[in-house]
């Protein structure tokens, strides 16, 4: 079994494209993490659909070897040279002809790679954007569950879209719900035409809807993480929790719909049966429900404009529970708040709160910092690095590094005031 750093496709692919002519070929950011293991479970069902020609992972290495093994991709992909030999390791009495490479020129290769028809983006953070954009560029159907891509490069991401005839399709159930709630014909930037008032983006709340206020610096790593209706992970667990995720989606749809801010409301649905909602200026609202399970919209994602079999139960509406709305607090959530705020002031705003919040997340996991302070760590970068025009990848990646290079700064004060 070989290990190498990244090259471009080779005489290898085509004995694997004549074995899966009548399937489409996927590429998975982030195999090992909760979206790309539902991704699995669809492709699970739908062999004859959907074959993996690419999956990648971080740290779950024993994880992605069993994907390895099971759905034999012709590239795996991890970070650096020794995890590679590690997942070499743990492959090694497999008989697996599957290729290793490591490297952020992999993670854009396999992404690129002109064979692969879908690319599932599912990578966590900042790390998703190059290989995203490599996607973008080489015109696939590009499945969107990394926001952070979006809320770091937002109109330089959408026109690359557009510029490169990429078919852009929302993973995340909120964003997958308004996009099957809107008109057919709907005009990105036009919501006039097609008579839409406003976006609802629907969030759960969390765990901490209803805990007291002062009891909040004292939430531990595993009651953040503990989400009463979805199963995800750790970091987007804390984002949940913070309501950030939810700050992040809002900054992530007025990019996907062009909408402006006034354009989009959020709304605190505890139930998270109805996903999402689309309000008209006829007083109608098209509203997506369903079970909280994220293979509905993969599957959506993968078969569009068909449908197929998900492996999620359907809903009984004999024995739901009455649904209940409401506002989200701004002195529980100022996350998302500040989210808001960021989006209204532009690029560099959203780039900045975004490195700072992944920093301040790590930071709170690790136990360095207690839960309100990712918050303080996040107001300061917006407030120190919240400015400022770029125009371009370079740009926006080296704003990304100073923000994340302050947000490091104020945890390190944070650490030392309490020693």
């Amino acid at each position: 079994m070989s290990v190498k750093q990244s090259q471009s496709v080779d005489d290898g692919v085509n004995a694997f494209l004549s074995q899966n002519s009548k399937t489409q070929l996927v590429t998975i950011l982030g195999a090992t993490g909760s979206i790309g293991c539902s991704t699995l479970d669809v492709i699970r069902l739908h062999p004859e659909q959907f074959k993996v020609f690419a999956i990648t992972g971080v740290s779950q290495l024993s994880k992605l070897a069993e994907q390895v093994i099971e759905f034999s991709p012709q590239y795996a992909v991890v970070n650096s040279q020794e995890a590679a030999k590690q997942l070499s390791g743990l492959l090694q009495d497999s008989q697996s002809n599957t290729e290793i490479l490591f490297g952020s020129k992999a993670l854009c290769d396999i992404a690129s790679d002109p064979s692969v028809d879908i690319v599932m983006s599912a990578i966590v953070g900042a790390a998703g954007l190059m290989p995203t954009l490599a996607a973008v560029k080489t015109a696939k159907r590009v499945l969107l569950a990394n926001k952070e891509a979006l809320v770091m490069s937002g109109e330089l991401f959408i026109d690359a879209v557009n510029q490169n005839g990429a078919q852009l399709l929302p993973i995340d159930s909120e964003h997958n719900a308004i996009f099957q709630c809107l008109p057919n014909d709907f005009e990105y930037g036009n919501k006039h035409k097609s008579g839409i008032s406003h976006l609802l983006l629907t969030g759960s709340g969390g765990p901490f809807r209803e805990l007291p206020l002062a009891d909040f610096s004292n939430i531990t790593t595993e009651q953040a993480c503990a989400h009463p209706n979805w199963s995800m992970g750790r970091k987007i667990s804390v984002d949940s929790a913070s309501m950030m995720n939810k700050g992040l989606e809002f900054i992530e749809a007025k990019w996907l719909f062009g909408m402006d801010e006034s354009d989009i409301e959020v709304v605190l649905h505890p139930q998270s049966t109805i996903h999402s909602m689309v309000q008209y200026i006829d007083g109608s609202v098209i509203a997506q429900m369903g079970n909280p399970d994220m293979r509905t919209p993969i599957a959506y994602g993968l078969s569009y404009p068909e449908r197929i079999h998900s492996g999620v139960a359907n809903l009984d509406f004999s024995t739901l529970r009455d649904f209940s709305f409401s506002s989200p607090c701004k002195k529980r959530f100022p996350n998302l708040y500040l989210a808001i705020e960021a989006s209204k002031q532009g690029q560099a705003a959203t780039t900045a709160l975004n490195a700072a919040n992944e920093l301040a997340v790590h930071a709170f996991l690790q136990e360095k910092i207690n839960f309100t302070q990712i918050n303080q760590v996040n107001d300061m970068t917006l407030q120190k690095h919240g400015h400022g025009n770029l125009t371009c990848i370079d740009s926006i990646l080296e704003h990304d590094h100073l923000s994340r290079e302050s947000a490091q700064a104020f945890v390190n004060t944070m650490i030392e005031a309490q020693l």
